[in-house]
């Protein structure tokens, strides 16, 4: 078991994220540049939601940060 673990999982764990890999040809670039293929399809409208975050619960800086706001107007 403990062979398993050490050796033959991790290569399976590998094998596994190379399948996932894919060369995209320079004709498919166009497809994968286009804004609804993006992580965040729509950047303004959620820059004005972090905006309206922040400023409700009256942190300071990014949304990541600790904020101690009553979250009143």
């Amino acid at each position: 078991m403990i062979f398993f673990m050490r050796h033959v999982l991790p290569v399976a764990a590998l094998a596994f994220a190379l399948s996932a890999c894919e060369a995209v040809s320079p004709w498919q670039w166009g497809s994968l540049a286009r804004p609804e293929m993006q992580l965040d399809p729509n950047l303004l409208q959620s820059a004005l939601y972090e905006q309206v975050y922040e400023s409700k619960e009256a942190s300071r800086g990014r949304a990541k940060t600790a904020g101690a706001g009553c979250g009143c107007n």
